[in-house]
């Protein structure tokens, strides 16, 4: 048992640090991207002198232009419960950018229309509760976000928060208007855990951190909003 579990808590390091250099990798691509395009927008000045400067920029693959209309998360579906409590989106979540607020069909929510700025989920923990349309951003970059309300035991608030700030591609936050006192969100996919302890927790992480159902693998956690 014990070197099984050696091997697994390595080769989670190993993931770990794989998405911890493709980070870094991204970071240095956008970088000569920016510089990049700014060389091409001087030389269309002396060129032509004018130039058109498009401000509206898409944060993601998924997005088109970001929208001001947003009554609904423009999802629909229903969840279905595995034999292992986890709760599936078994219909359509949107993903269109959108700069206002919006009505999701489940707290929190797993998925839907979303804001273009992602929230930071490079294992951060918020004290204070966070906005929908950023974290929803967050699940789609394939982190998983832990939610807890007044009801749930400190212990296990800390306990998770400690799990989280050791996990990239993670983030937790307070959050009122949910069903139980702790929840684990992903992209589609969501489960309420009866203490730190559960071992639906690190089964969740495990399946969900940069999981199959990620619609934009290995995109950026850092960079993005901290509130």
């Amino acid at each position: 048992m014990g070197s099984g579990k050696n091997s697994s808590t390595a080769a989670r390091k190993a993931r770990i640090e794989e998405m911890r250099r493709a980070e870094r990798v991204r970071e240095r691509r956008n970088r000569v991207l920016t510089i990049t395009a700014s060389v091409v927008v001087v030389a269309g000045l002396v060129v032509g002198g004018v130039v058109l400067v498009n401000t509206q920029r898409d944060s993601g693959k998924d997005a088109g232009k970001p929208s001001g209309d947003a009554k609904g998360a423009g999802d629909s579906g229903h969840f279905t419960t595995g034999k292992d409590g986890v709760r599936t989106w078994s219909g359509k979540l949107s993903r269109t950018h959108v700069t206002t607020k919006v009505s999701y069909p489940m707290h929190p929510p797993v998925g839907g229309n979303h804001n273009p700025v992602w929230l930071n989920c490079n294992g951060d923990v918020y004290t204070e509760p966070v906005a929908d349309e950023n974290a929803v951003h967050a699940l789609e970059h394939g982190a998983v976000w832990v939610t807890y309300t007044g009801k749930a035991d400190k212990a296990d608030v800390d306990a998770l928060a400690a799990k989280v700030k050791k996990t990239p591609y993670s983030l937790m936050s307070p959050y009122a208007n949910q069903d139980a006192p702790l929840i684990l969100s992903a992209w589609g996919h969501q489960v309420a855990v009866k203490s730190a302890k559960d071992p639906e927790v690190d089964k969740f992480f495990a399946a969900y951190v940069q999981g199959q159902q990620t619609p934009e693998p290995g995109a950026s956690c850092t960079g993005g909003v901290m509130k």
